[in-house]
């Protein structure tokens, strides 16, 4: 009897534990707040492309403000600067992509990168319901691909959710992925996203090519982008496990594992893959947050904003 995908965590999710990611939104504050600075956006010292800002208060000024947002009349009738504090306008439509294709059905680690990636795109899209946004996303597969236009309601979400969790587990070994289904998905956010959307982009590190890379490149004038590629270990190095056959459909693959120079090529391909990624990121001026199945998504989420917190001037 085949095992129901309840049974399997780690390799299946579903729509419960999808529903359930919104208790983990409060243990970490992914959007800003009114009047704070939120380490996922500004972190090239520039507001978000083409949201309102909202006057908010005057407050002393404190290390790491905005020097351009003081305000010079209260600080000369104080003689002590002080700085004025904006929101951003609410309602900011957030488009989630995320991958649900047979290469991302692996893991060596906790999770399958679907696994992973489903559970990412649930976080950010409780989070940005909570945060008065509207959310909507495309998932999108080896074949097809399935649109929900952003609304800022739990029943569009729920949608989202639920088509996830059905493509999810229908995931098997043996689909025939597209050669670009980011590309693809890509250009579609393109034909739908406003100018000042967010679109978050939760992909296998391995589905960046030349056309995704010139969408990405065409939305970033226009949106903000949030790109998270997934890996796995075994996508950055091969174990010293000796002869290992890997079979799929009438293909059939052989690779001796102590062979030190098809490690040290398997290696470099992998290394290439990270530093695309790092320079179109820094080409675009977008922030790059990828995750791997080694540690539970949470934490990595907690150490890059750390990393990315302003520090106090001592």
């Amino acid at each position: 009897m085949p095992t129901s995908p309840s049974a399997e965590p780690g390799i299946r999710i579903g729509l419960a534990e999808l529903i359930d990611m919104r208790h983990r939104v409060r243990e970490i504050q992914l959007f800003a707040q009114a009047g704070q600075r939120s380490p996922l956006v500004g972190l090239h010292h520039s507001r978000l492309r083409g949201r309102g800002v909202d006057f908010d208060q005057v407050r002393v000024y404190q290390a790491g403000d905005d020097v351009r947002n003081i305000d010079w009349r209260v600080t000369a009738r104080t003689q002590e600067p002080h700085t004025k504090l904006f929101h951003e306008e609410r309602e900011r439509p957030i488009f989630i992509l995320v991958e649900q294709s047979q290469r991302l059905f692996f893991s060596s680690g906790l999770n399958f990168k679907s696994v992973l990636a489903a559970q990412a795109a649930a976080l950010f899209g409780w989070a940005a319901l909570g945060h008065n946004d509207r959310v909507g996303g495309l998932v999108f597969g080896d074949t097809e691909h399935y649109e929900i236009k952003p609304r800022r309601s739990k029943q569009s979400l729920l949608q989202l959710l639920n088509r996830l969790a059905r493509v999810n587990q229908s995931l098997h070994t043996e689909a025939v992925p597209h050669p670009d289904n980011l590309g693809l998905a890509l250009r579609r956010a393109r034909e739908v996203l406003r100018p000042g959307s967010l679109a978050i982009v939760i992909c296998d590190e391995r589905a960046l090519s030349a056309a995704a890379e010139q969408h990405l490149s065409l939305l970033s004038r226009h949106c903000d982008l949030l790109l998270m590629p997934i890996s796995d270990p075994l996508d950055h190095a091969l174990p010293a496990a000796g002869l290992l056959r890997f079979a799929q459909r009438s293909a059939q693959l052989e690779l001796d594992t102590l062979d030190p120079h098809l490690r040290q090529t398997y290696r470099h391909q992998a290394e290439a893959r990270v530093e695309r990624w790092d320079t179109l990121a820094q080409k675009l001026r977008v922030v790059l947050m990828p995750l791997n199945t080694q540690r539970e998504m949470l934490d990595q989420l907690r150490d890059y904003l750390a990393e990315q917190r302003p520090r106090r001037a001592p």
